[in-house]
């Protein structure tokens, strides 16, 4: 079986910017160079610009292009690397490429100036996620306790982005704002959240929401944050299995796809604590599913959505 990996959050990019020393290409502490990338089964992987809520209001824009930069200076340099801009990119990828998509892990940086958005999105940017964990111009987040919904700025966003048809990225948001959002968007996915009838986060979705994400033919992408993963116990790959066979029990098995988060988090599952052990989640899964299921939820079920 010919396998590909389609991995629909990462934030090398953030690591990077922290600590612009790194060695993009094979450091130790990074969970995704670019080694593993071209060296593994990786054949998209999506990247994301994210900006701590330390980060200044009045430098969030500066500094979402830097990151952006910095794809372009430490990692787009390699010729195996290529920037996916269309869904046409990827067909065109050899066997030896890695496709990257740069995604938007809180719209902050655009504020309310929606012109922004369409910079953004001639750079490459292809998903966009409202917010992250807290509230903003454009939506709450996920950990906001008052627990709002969109703005009128964020509904104008979602607009041009369904205008350009980019996804629009669920994950973080608080629950009456993914209800806002899903019913709005034309192309919502959610990059890397997991089952929260499993593991009660507020950072996961509830089955309803699940099944509305379904509805809109979007994607989950189950995610390897261990706290998403299994309530008080250090989790093991099993349990993201579990995660998969509760979004299928839900008639989701065409929309379930991975977003690890690596380089987002520093506590890991065992056996699958970097991109390179990506084939340890893939073992698993071939003793438990079919090869059409194993390569749906690797990779074709994000690919056959891409809007763009």
């Amino acid at each position: 079986m010919n396998v590909k990996i389609f991995d629909a959050h990462s934030d090398l990019l953030l690591k990077l910017w922290k600590n612009p020393k790194l060695n993009e290409y094979s450091d130790p502490s990074l969970q995704t160079p670019v080694q593993a990338l071209l060296n593994g089964k990786a054949k998209v992987q999506c990247l994301a610009i994210f900006l701590p809520e330390t980060v200044p209001d009045t430098i969030r824009l500066e500094m979402a292009l830097v990151q952006i930069r910095l794809f372009h200076e430490k990692i787009a340099k390699y010729k195996r690397i290529k920037l996916i801009k269309h869904k046409a990119d990827i067909d065109k990828l050899k066997s030896d490429e890695t496709g990257i998509i740069l995604t938007m892990e809180g719209c902050e940086p655009i504020s309310k100036n929606l012109r922004l958005f369409d910079i953004f999105f001639q750079l490459g940017v292809r998903s966009f996620g409202l917010t992250w964990n807290w509230a903003n111009t454009f939506a709450d987040g996920a950990l906001e306790e008052r627990n709002a919904g969109l703005t009128s700025y964020g509904e104008r966003l979602i607009r041009k982005a369904n205008k350009n048809r980019a996804w629009t990225d669920l994950s973080h948001l608080s629950e009456k704002s993914f209800w806002g959002a899903v019913e709005t968007a034309a192309y919502p996915i959610a990059s890397h959240s997991n089952a929260h009838s499993l593991c009660p986060h507020p950072r996961n979705l509830k089955d309803d929401q699940i099944k509305a994400l379904i509805e809109k033919n979007g994607v989950i992408g189950l995610t390897f944050v261990p706290e998403f993963v299994r309530n008080g116990k250090t989790p093991v790959i099993k349990d993201i299995l579990s995660h998969i066979d509760h979004v299928c029990s839900l008639g989701g098995e065409r929309h379930i796809g991975f977003g690890s988060d690596f380089d987002g988090i520093d506590r890991v599952i065992p056996g699958l604590e970097a991109h390179k052990d990506y084939g340890n989640l893939i073992e698993a899964l071939q003793r438990s599913y079919t090869p059409s299921q194993v390569d749906g939820f690797l990779f074709q079920n994000f690919f056959s959505r891409i809007p763009f």
